[in-house]
């Protein structure tokens, strides 16, 4: 018996450590490879924090809900012998907490130094994080991976468009690869992509592209002057799949739009293309980069915009319905407070929403913790007073009073946790516990809203998501105050890089050479 226990755990440790090399050409082995990040876009211009439990981490195998190709039926599942650790994704907000920061990282390490060596890594990030006290996040925290497990190990990053890559994420980095649509409709097939290229990259033996073009461009203006579905942006990005997908020697490239609601001297345009030939990657990544700056002033908002009172006014002279309106300055999904009430406070003082028959209004959303404990206490029909946001960023509007019946009472989201809406005069104004983006038609209709059949949806959002903007019937976006104010030249950037477009349009046309990035590992 003695002998056969000798047996069975030599054998477990001689497949341990034959586990633990690194694979190398034809080797039939399933590579060993870690999947880690963490994601928020979150702006240095708004109050508020963002604490730990707003990341939702997922730890160890629950990762794997995250992604929809990587369930265990599913083909990618069964090509190597996967290590989750810590997948983190927030709403945005404000500014990440440097404790809260410290305690995701240190867990993720912890887990790291657990199960290596990999082959490689998943690197799951969106790129426009902002931490008090620390300049480029995501870039230290891939470099504090790199302490972990060393450089042998290929990291295949996804990325936002609306991220930011710094020269330290490019050089720590050896495959990256961001979304292409805005509205970001290509998100999962993204991610698919970076996990796709990592193992094709490990089972080949190729291993790290020899080279990365990495290309600043001196531009910075918000996701809703740079989408995809209009042009410049539409064929800027029409541009990427035939060189990333279909050119020899290219393995990948992309644009980064980079994050606009945020000071640091990272946050930018970059175009980057990594793979195997020199010429190639260099030539599509200059290509790309000069086609941006060359439509820079091409640029323009997705949709109509104008003053909230502008834009109320074509809502209520419209025969339209539903008239959408974006409440812009503090959309939730791009990192405002979302619980500014200054566009809430204009519309309620007007007369013509005053009245329970009036036009039809709702708006989505407000947060109001003490307004739905007395909602809750009311019920259903009961008649609620009270006050509601302004909690965090009370720069523009204080705490608005509500009084109104209450319509319904919804619990269990994952972001608001409790809502409900209360009807005041003609508008159906959505309170939350915590603060939540609406930007699905289930959003409304769970609480018992018809947005179809109202004259006028105000949310707090830039560009509707595909959903609402399938529903409209109409829309302008409101340029509203706020965090995440579309109107850049209003706020108080004092570290970006200048000279920038558009803040100086005379500006001398940018050297837009690429720079060779060195192979993650040959510079510390």
């Amino acid at each position: 018996m003695k002998q056969l226990f000798f047996v069975l755990i030599t054998t477990l440790l001689s497949i341990q450590v034959s586990l633990a090399q690194p694979i190398h050409g034809n080797d039939t082995r399933l590579p060993r490879i870690a999947i880690a990040g963490l994601g928020i876009e979150s702006s240095t211009f708004s109050p508020a924090v963002t604490l730990e439990e707003a990341f939702h981490a997922r730890y160890g195998p629950e990762v794997f809900n995250a992604y929809p190709f990587m369930m265990p039926v599913a083909p990618l599942r069964k090509q190597a012998i996967w290590f989750p650790t810590v997948v983190g994704k927030s709403l945005p907000g404000g500014a990440v907490t440097r404790e809260a920061y410290e305690s995701l990282v240190g867990k993720m390490l912890d887990s790291l130094k657990k199960y290596g060596p990999y082959d490689g890594l998943y690197f799951d990030i969106h790129g426009a994080m902002s931490v008090k006290g620390l300049d480029d996040p995501e870039g230290d925290l891939i470099t504090r991976i790199r302490q972990v497990i060393g450089y042998k190990t290929l990291i295949s990053t996804s990325m936002d468009l609306h991220g930011n890559v710094s020269w330290r994420l490019a050089q720590n980095t050896d495959l990256m690869t961001c979304y292409r649509m805005a509205p970001h409709e290509d998100a999962m097939q993204t991610k698919e992509r970076a996990v796709v290229h990592l193992l094709e990259r490990i089972k080949s033996g190729k291993g790290k592209p020899a080279y990365k073009a990495w290309v600043p461009i001196p531009i910075l203006l918000p996701g809703e002057k740079t989408s995809t579905r209009i042009e410049p942006g539409k064929s800027l990005y029409q541009d990427v799949a035939p060189l990333a997908d279909h050119q020899p020697g290219i393995v990948d490239a992309g644009i980064w739009i980079g994050y606009a609601w945020a000071d640091e001297p990272r946050n930018h345009a970059v175009v980057m293309v990594t793979g195997d030939d020199k010429a190639s990657v260099t030539q599509a990544a200059e290509k790309l980069a000069q086609h941006f700056w060359r439509v820079r002033s091409e640029f323009g908002f997705v949709a109509p915009t104008g003053t909230l009172d502008e834009c109320l006014a074509k809502a209520l002279a419209s025969s339209k319905h539903p008239f959408f309106i974006s409440d812009t300055g503090d959309n939730p999904t791009a990192g405002g407070a979302g619980d500014v009430t200054w566009t809430l406070t204009q519309i309620l003082s007007r007369p013509v929403f005053q009245k329970e028959n009036g036009p039809s209004l709702i708006y989505a959303s407000i947060p109001a913790p003490e307004l739905i404990k007395k909602a809750i206490a009311a019920g259903v029909g009961g008649t609620v007073e009270g006050k509601a946001g302004a909690a965090v960023d009370a720069r523009y509007a204080p705490p608005i009073p509500l009084k109104g019946t209450v319509e319904s009472i919804v619990h269990g989201d994952k972001d608001a946790e409790v809502e409900a809406v209360i009807k005041v005069g003609s508008v159906h104004v959505i309170i939350t516990q915590k603060r939540k983006p609406y930007h699905k038609e289930i959003d409304f209709t769970r609480l018992g809203l018809k947005p179809r059949e109202a004259d006028i949806v105000v949310v707090k959002i830039g560009y509707l998501e595909p959903e609402l903007y399938n529903m409209r019937a109409d829309w302008i976006m409101a340029l509203t105050p706020g965090g995440v104010d579309q109107d850049l030249f209003r706020l108080p950037y004092k570290r970006i890089k200048r000279p920038m477009f558009p803040f100086d349009k005379d500006m001398k046309t940018p050297d837009l050479s690429a720079q060779l990035v060195p192979v993650s590992g040959t510079v510390k």
